[in-house]
Parts: C-alpha cells; structure tokens; sequence
C-alpha cells in the first residue's frame, strides 16, 4: 500500500534557523541509540520516542503529523587490516559521526499503517536528506551560543571592490599559492583565493589568505565553503583582526560572479569549529596514588553531558533534584502527560523529563561504545544526559545564561528559583522553590528612648560573608603566602563564624522620629522563619582591581546536625514600646560634615554636591569625598539635591532592580539599601554592597502586628528545634566565577552500603567520593535540610 502524503504541500526541508531533534526524544531521554531508534516528524522536525512511552505516536495523534522518519544509531566496529600510517606532524584528527557510527534510516506514516515508505518517493527525498544533514538541535543551540554579537566595519564599508571578473570557485577553486581546496578564503576586493591557517580537526591550511593581506593591503575576506543561500558566511577583517557582518555579501560576492541562491554551505563555520574544540575538555578522575574512583549507576546515579561549559548547570541541578521537593514534583512517571503543543519549548515537560532522567535509572549505565583490552577489569563510565532544550529554556532571553560562557552556579540557581515559581503547579503539586523560602526579621532599637521597630523580608537563601584572617609568620610578622603563586593563606573560620557575622548587631546612623535623637540605632537581623532548605552562599570572592577575585579561606563544616535556634527573632515584646509609624523615620535625616563641605565648597564644588559625596563615602573626610566625586561627575542626577527616600520609593527600590542585585548573590535587604544609598544606580549600588558587605541591609516595613496574626502563611516554620544538616554542596575549582569547573557533592544513600556517603557528580561522571572535608571546606554553596 502506498502513502498518500509523499507529496503533502507541508513537506519540506528544514531550513538553517529550524531547530531538528534528531538525538533524543523531546519529552524523554530515549535517543537514536535505543533498539527502535527515534522518529522524527517531516513536518515540524519533532523527536518522538518508539519505545515503551510512545511519544511519537503521542505527537502525531496531537498535531495530525503522519510521517516521520526513524533514526536506529549503531556503533561502527572499525577493524584495521593494515599498520598505521607514520606520524609525519602534529595535528588532532576529528573523528566525525560518519566514522564512528552506522544509521539506518526508515519512513513511516501513521495515517496510512506504512512501516516502510519508499523514501525516493515524492518530496521524500529532499526532506530526508536535509533532515539529516541539517544541524541537530543542540548544536544549532551550541552554535549560537558560542557565536559572538557580529558587528561590520568601516574596512567592510567602505569596501571599493575591483574590476569585476567569475572566479574559479567550489570544486574548481584553489588557493593561488598552493593546491588546496579547502578551507579558501576569498578576497572580497581583488577576488584572490588564499587558504585560511590550520584549523582543529585536521583542517588544513598555510595562512596564504594573511600573507595575500600583508602584500596587498586587502584587509576583508570570505570563507567560501560557509556561504548559505540564506546569505550567512564567515566574513574576517583582517585590519581590525575580528568576525564581521557584510551586510552586503550577496552584492559583493555577485561582483565576482558567486549567486548566494546557487550556493551549498561545505565547510564548518568558525563557529562550528570552536565547538568541537571546547567539547574535547577533560577531567581527572582519579584519587592521589592514581586509583580511579568507583563507577556509580542506577536510580539517582544518572549523569549530566557537558555542553560546553554547562558544568555550573550540571552541579545545580544534580543538587536540586536530590531534594524530595524536586522529586515529588517532577519525577511522576504514573502520571498522565498534560497535552503540549511544543514540548521542546514547555519548561514543565522539560524539568520532567530531567526528573525521569536523573532520578529513573533507565539511562544510568555504562557507555557501551568505550571499549577495553580483553580480560580487562575495568568499567566504563556513564555516557550522561544532554539537558541541551532546558538549558536553552533557562537561558532563554537572558543575557549570561543565553550563552555558552561559564556562569555563576549561584546566580544560575536564582535564576532557576525564579523561573520555577513563575510555572504552573496545578494541585497538589507544589512549587518546590517554596522548601526554600523562610523570613529574615530585622530589629532596629533607638539608643536613646529604646523604642524598635520590626520589618521583614521573605528570602530563599542567605549569602553569608566569610571573615578573612590573613595568615601572619609569627617570627617576621609578615602575612604568609604560598610560595608557588604567591596567594594569601587565611586561617579556617566555622560556619558559626560565618552566620554570626551574618546576623551581628551594627550601630546605624538614623534620626528618631519618636524622641528626635541623633545617637543611631541598633540592628540586627535574625530568623523569624525557618526553612525545609537552606541554601547557603559563601561569599568567597572580594574585589581586587575592580575585580571580583576568589578567596581560599577554609570554612569548617561537620556532617552531623546543628541547630539554629540562637539565630531565631524572638519578636516583638510585650515590654518594648514601637516606634510610631512616621514619614520622618523612612527619611532618615542626614548632618553633612561641615568642616569638610567647607573644604568641598572651596575647591570649587556645588553644596549638592558635597553633601552626596559625604553621604556616599560615610560622611569621614574632604579627601575620600572628593575622590567619589571625581568618579561621579558624569552621573546625570549629581546636581539634584541629596534625597535619602524610603524603603519603598520606587525610584530607589525598583523591584527590577532588586532583582538584578539579587541574581548576583545580595539579598533584597542589601540590595534595597544599596539602591537607596546611591540614588537608584544599580552600578553604584554595586560598588556600595562590595564596600558594605556586613551591612544587613533596609528591610520591608510591615504592619507589625498583622504580620504577626498572619504568621501562619509565612514561609518556613519558627518552631524550636531548628536541626539542619548538610545535604550536599556546589564546588568550584578556579580563580573566577567565569573560569574553572564546578561539580557537585551529595550526601546520599548507596546500595549496598550501610552508612550514607558523600557521591561526586562531576558532569557525566559519578562516583563515590573519598575525601570530602577538603572540598567541604571550599564550597561555594552549601544545601542544608532540616531535620
């Protein structure tokens, strides 16, 4: 029986911007490596598992799509019946999916019951062979990732091309140096072809398309096996030695007789290549007399593929998802599936899918393709998951997280909260983001009358900052550094160290709108809630140079419980008397230093002026103030007069930008208060936190006794005991946020054993982990469950 939709108007091939899931399905992590490979539909490109699940059987009975194509992946064996060529020169040969893999390939239709259409039939052809060669959708998602914001240039501008002429070009073209085919750039001036440098991968290449320029003065060239009919390419400037964008390649390249139409893109682009360079990475495995660490599988042993510097993606998420708030949100594998038009682009199908994939087992095994000498004891690691759709979907309109540049594990981890609870949880469900959640009550008492007055912040972690004791040689009394990098030692400090400057007392300046009284006031903030999880932040990193640099200061963490309750608010006390509500209070009033305005005022400065720079350098000296105006004479509101605001203006406290503080570790207590001391300017407001950093911050005012009656719908518990313990950790290895690699340890039950022990999730790679106190003692950011 024949097919009646060969020739359906819908089929065509996929275009270069149209995402193709042809790896794994896109509601499960059954891929093309499965027994019944992977169908994916001609019409919308969407990757359906054949298994059990039956996701692609689902898809088309939701979009009516009836043909698709089955994709079976098998390993190659490659067998050698000749000796290996001598190595003549260095060079890293790639080894492409045609090399290492065979595919079968099949056409079905669902509507017609055909197990095997004649994939010449029709348009069938054509749609087919696009599909696969078009890229998958991960790395289309890597590519764009890794591409850079391409801008043109006045060399591409005012590009004065010559005597137009056709050029020998695709299989006739040759570098005008030397023979080679491949990897040719053309001179988009002179039309001269010259080979591009070597390349990773093998590609070859002897810089004749540089040396053209250095003769010539030719600075703007094209690859020619990058060009697309779609009207993308590579294009160098050599004179500015960057990427550009020609925004008129197809008339430049029509000047030399090339129809971007008739065109076929042959060659990886620049792009393409970093790729498949970054991915090459890898890590260590083994303890310090060189054993390798035992191999873990099974359900909740499941790990995560690097997609180029995912590492801070992986170790988040490994933690999160150990947490039974995660499991019972997301592992439902009873559960009926809800209807998704896009499930590729469903943040719920994709957190699910991740849920069954780490938590199920189903793929935790070794990787059957790494092979070992006969007789040979050992075990090959797990081939690990590819979260490449929700990564992108994390991402998704986000600066940072867009890309493929290590980030922030900590900063990834708010972000996620954010997006979380912004989904749907239909009952029961619930939004575990909410296990996180707990109130920071802070308690501000006048000096003088004694008067308080209480207001709260509800938060899903705290950063704490970790006190810095440098070291001293007691004999020369100089700080000690290590000798090979010349890098500070700090003494150990305990996370009770950690949490009592935390939540320690300070004396702030503020005018008391009960007594009138210019003595300040105490403040402290305390608990008033507890959570299920705390996640904790230890602020390891200072500014060095306007740089934000990481510290080694060793923080002492034991396994076994302990408590929290002397971190608790006791809350408002039947013998304290509240400070009336007034505006004056929420404008704290502010003396400027005379002595010093009067020495401002004679350099020269406005009054306004000089009363903003002693507010914003702590009202100390002339010097100090000066220097903050000299950084800030360009700020567009530097001649309005000081306004110290409230809490809750909007020009100071935009929740926006509270949010944007918040995704860099402040709290909102902070970030409000760093926003009010700086006029609202999220860049100075950055550089106050940094010279702030024990200060608690401005915290929400609230009708306390409301507050109080309503206690019940606060997040967390205030009940006494508060038992937590640590669960696992976040590890980052590296002198920047942006640089090194993260990895994940969770404490954790193994099969097998009687005691819990601490598991090492280092991307795809997940073993049981030998020395932890180590690492402990440098995490970044620490998960801690009540008990």
């Amino acid at each position: 029986m024949a097919c009646k939709h060969v020739n359906a108007a819908e089929l065509r091939q996929p275009g270069p911007s149209q995402s193709v899931y042809r790896e794994d399905c896109t509601q499960c992590f059954d891929s093309i490596d499965d027994p019944t490979g992977l169908d994916v539909c001609l019409y919308c490109f969407n990757g359906g598992c054949t298994g059990d699940r039956k996701h692609s059987h689902l898809h088309y009975a939701i979009k009516n799509h009836p043909l698709v194509l089955n994709i079976r992946r098998t390993r190659r064996e490659v067998v050698r019946d000749e000796p290996p060529q001598k190595i003549t020169k260095i060079a890293i040969p790639a080894e492409t999916e045609a090399d290492r893999y065979n595919f079968e390939t099949t056409v079905r239709c669902y509507e017609c019951n055909v197990e095997n259409v004649d994939k010449a039939a029709g348009k069938l052809s054509t749609v087919v062979e696009g599909v696969m060669k078009a890229n998958t959708f991960s790395r289309q998602e890597e590519v764009k990732a890794w591409e850079q914001v391409y801008t043109s240039c006045e060399h591409i501008l005012t590009l004065q091309q010559e005597a137009p002429r056709q050029i020998q070009s695709q299989d006739l073209g040759h570098c005008s140096l030397c023979d080679l085919q491949e990897n040719l750039w053309l001179c988009l001036q002179c039309g001269n072809l010259g080979c591009g440098r070597a390349q990773f991968g093998g590609l070859r290449g002897h810089s004749h398309g540089l040396e053209h320029k250095n003769t010539t003065g030719h600075a703007v060239a094209v690859k020619l096996g990058s060009i697309t009919p779609e009207g993308t390419a590579d294009v160098y400037c050599y004179a500015c030695d960057e990427e550009r964008i020609d925004n008129d390649l197809g008339h430049h390249l029509a000047h030399w007789g090339i129809i971007l139409a008739e065109r076929q893109k042959t060659e990886k682009s620049l792009t393409e290549m970093s790729v498949d360079e970054n991915m090459r990475w890898e890590f260590s495995m083994t303890d310090e007399d060189g054993h390798e660490f035992k191999k873990l599988f099974g359900e909740g042993f499941t790990g995560l593929k690097n997609l180029g510097n995912s590492c801070y993606l992986a170790s988040s998420l490994q933690c999160l998802f150990d947490l039974p708030q995660f499991r019972e949100r997301y592992y439902l594998p009873e559960a009926e599936l809800p209807v998704v038009d896009d499930p590729a682009q469903d943040l719920e199908t994709q957190l699910r899918k991740l849920g069954d994939g780490l938590l199920s087992g189903r793929y935790s095994y070794p990787d059957a393709d790494v092979r070992f000498p006969e007789n040979s004891h050992e075990i090959a690691y797990q081939r690990g998951l590819a979260p490449a759709m929700l990564k992108v979907l994390i991402g998704k309109g986000h600066e940072e997280f867009s890309t493929n540049r290590q980030q922030d594990a900590f900063e990834l981890l708010l972000h996620a909260f954010k997006l979380i609870t912004r989904s749907q949880h239909k009952a029961p469900l619930q939004d575990p983001v909410r296990s996180f959640r707990f109130v920071m009550e802070q308690r501000l008492q006048c000096l003088n009358c004694k008067r308080v007055r209480y207001r709260s912040d509800e938060q899903d972690n705290i950063s704490v900052p970790v006190p810095l004791k440098k070291i001293v040689n007691t004999e020369t009394g100089v700080e000690k550094a290590t000798d090979a990098a010349k890098v500070d030692e700090y003494e150990p400090v305990t996370l009770k160290e950690c949490l009592d400057s935390f939540t320690a007392q300070e004396i702030v300046e503020l005018t008391c709108s009960a007594c009138g009284s210019k003595d300040g006031f105490s403040k402290r903030s305390l608990f008033r809630t507890f959570p299920d999880v705390l996640a904790v932040n230890a602020r390891r990193f200072v500014i060095v140079n306007w740089v934000p640099t990481k510290v080694n200061v060793p923080v002492i963490v034991g396994d076994e419980a302990f408590l929290l309750d002397a971190y608790k608010s006791p809350g408002h006390q039947p013998s304290e008397e509240l400070l009336p509500e007034d505006v004056t209070e929420d404008k704290p009033s502010f003396m400027a230093n005379e002595e010093a305005v009067q020495q401002l005022e004679g350099m020269g400065f406005p009054r306004n002026r000089c009363d903003k720079a002693l507010h914003a350098t702590g009202n100390v000296d002339a010097n100090t103030a000066m220097e903050w105006l000299f950084a800030h004479m360009e700020d567009p509101d530097i001649d309005t007069p000081l306004d110290l605001g409230s809490g809750s203006s909007a020009s100071t406290a935009d929740p926006e930008k509270i949010e944007v503080l918040g995704a860099m570790g402040f709290g909102p207590p902070q970030a409000r208060k760093a926003l009010k001391e700086t006029g609202g300017d999220v860049e100075r407001a950055v550089e106050w936190l940094f010279s702030h950093p024990d200060d608690q911050g401005e915290f929400e005012e609230e009708n306390y006794t409301a507050v109080k009656n309503a206690a019940k719908e606060a997040p967390g518990s205030g009940e006494l005991p508060a038992s937590f313990q640590l669960h696992s950790i976040i590890c980052h290895k590296g002198a920047s946020i942006h640089a090194g690699h993260y990895v994940a340890f969770i404490r954790k039950a193994i099969p097998g054993e009687d005691a819990p022990a601490w598991v090492l999730y280092n991307d795809e790679k997940v073993v049981k982990a030998l020395d932890v106190e180590e690492m402990k003692k440098f995490a970044y950011v620490y998960f801690f469950k009540r008990t």
